[in-house]
């Protein structure tokens, strides 16, 4: 059998894979990407966009809730669980058909399969037909992560969920114990507690979100409380008794161990890069606890093999992951481009209220010995906020108090996951406290907060 032989071959085609496939064949590269499962990856068909659609149908059914608080009336407001998950399921699938018409369009070769790495510059992949051998001058590894399983609490499918189960529910949860306090856990939290479910999040760290800013994670804590879930911080799910229908946790807080009684459980503790069945120890590629090592253009130890997204370095996140691919993909190409900053990248979380942050929190700066200057603006005092009955939320910015450099912004609130951008993109043109003062904000917007924050940051707020 003859090798097919590319320029660029990419193992893996969620969010970064099959945008850095498209890159490379948009700047002239012979491309193939090779994917296992689902085009579109994790992401596009049991992350992201599928928990979204679910989001979206829980954030309705909570507005027809406060229908009278609008002047107006809904009777026997209900939910049918079945139907709003088919059409998170039909959500994911147009998407998912939507990138084999792109990487056809950009003659891409598209092979399901699962590749291993048996040579340098050799790809072996077994699909349904077979194996086929392929070559290529470079290598792009995009296998992505799954969730992290503890001993002891491994998922069932039945009690104890992972996120995929999550989105495919057997039943509804009555009472539920989401373990681990992050964008996943929180995001599955607000899902079902809207929906009723008695909610209980567990968080071992000392706060629930903790890689947000303290004042945004404490007012998220209020607000949860406020909906009925329990939070529970500083705290260890130690044990899972399963028995019929119902799960038994062994919680441990202040050296106390505490027995409750649930009847399903989310674990959602992180994620395992998936570097298993590749051929990377045979080539002796680096990787640390599951997730491989590479510099800032996203280049492992091994000439010609890069890895990106989930598999590399952290944040793990799909846009993350869709940035390095074109960059990786120009690199191979032969142009100059910038390297990703993790530090300019946005976080987002699709809770009830909604979460967003870009750059350092107020603590990290401080660690990093800036001399900061710090502002707020509540949506108590925003026109637009009022008018949509979201008056719940708040904006904070940091800054360098000696350049006015944007050093972060966090948010919580309604719609702040759109409004973040504007703050992402003042980072990338390294904007100061001036050209944000001098900027003109379109009124009535919520945008206009984040106007006012800055202010604040400067002892000139208007509206507080």
């Amino acid at each position: 059998m003859v090798a097919k032989s590319y320029d660029m071959i990419v193992i893996g085609a969620g969010p970064g894979g099959y945008v850095a496939a498209i890159r490379g064949a948009q700047l002239g590269l012979s491309v193939a990407v090779v994917e296992r499962e689902h085009m579109g990856g994790i992401c596009l068909n049991w992350g992201c966009i599928p928990t979204k659609a679910l989001l979206r149908s829980s954030e309705v059914f909570h507005l027809m809730n406060r229908a009278k608080e609008f002047g107006l009336s809904a009777d026997n407001i209900a939910y049918d669980l079945d139907a709003v998950v088919k059409r998170s399921r039909g959500v994911a699938g147009q998407l998912s058909a939507g990138i084999g018409h792109l990487l056809k369009k950009n003659k891409v070769t598209a092979i399901m399969g699962a590749a291993t790495l048996v040579g340098k510059g050799k790809v072996s992949v077994k699909t349904a037909k077979g194996t086929e051998e392929l070559t290529g001058k470079n290598i792009v590894l995009a296998t992505g992560a799954r969730a992290r399983e503890l001993p002891g609490l491994e998922a069932d499918g039945d009690l104890v969920w992972t996120y995929k189960t999550a989105l495919t529910p057997p039943h509804m949860p009555k009472k539920l114990l989401v373990i681990g306090s992050g964008a996943i856990g929180i995001e599955f939290a607000s899902f079902y507690n809207t929906l009723g479910a008695d909610t209980t999040v567990v968080e071992v760290m000392d706060h629930i979100l903790p890689v947000e800013d303290v004042e945004i994670a404490t007012f998220a804590k209020k607000a949860f409380k406020k909906q009925g879930m329990t939070i529970m911080e500083k705290t260890l799910v130690k044990q899972l008794d399963r028995g019929k229908g119902k799960v038994v946790a062994h919680i441990e807080s202040n050296g106390k161990v505490e027995k409750i009684e649930f009847d399903t459980v989310i674990s959602a503790v992180g994620i395992v890069g998936n570097v298993e069945g590749l051929g990377l120890d045979e080539l002796g590629v680096k990787h640390d606890r599951s997730h491989v090592v590479t510099d800032a253009y996203c280049r492992t130890n091994v000439d010609g093999i890069f890895a990106i997204g989930d598999l590399a370095a952290p944040p793990w996140l799909a846009h993350k992951a869709s940035h390095e691919g074109v960059m990786v993909a120009e690199l191979i190409a032969g142009l100059k481009p910038h390297a990703v900053k993790p530090e300019s990248i946005a976080g987002c979380t699709y809770c009830q209220p909604q979460i967003a942050s870009v750059g350092y929190t107020e603590a990290a700066a401080k660690e990093k010995g800036f001399d900061i200057k710090v502002g707020h603006f509540p949506f108590v005092g925003n026109g637009k906020a009022i008018a949509l009955g979201e008056a719940e939320g708040m904006i904070k910015t940091v800054f360098d108090a000696k350049t006015g450099e944007l050093l972060g912004a966090h948010m919580i609130g309604a719609e702040v996951t759109e409004l973040i951008q504007g703050y992402v993109i003042g980072r990338q043109l390294e904007t100061t406290e001036e050209d944000l003062m001098q900027t003109v904000f379109p009124h009535p917007t919520l945008s206009e907060m984040m106007h006012e924050s800055v202010l604040d940051a400067y002892g000139k707020v208007i509206h507080m």
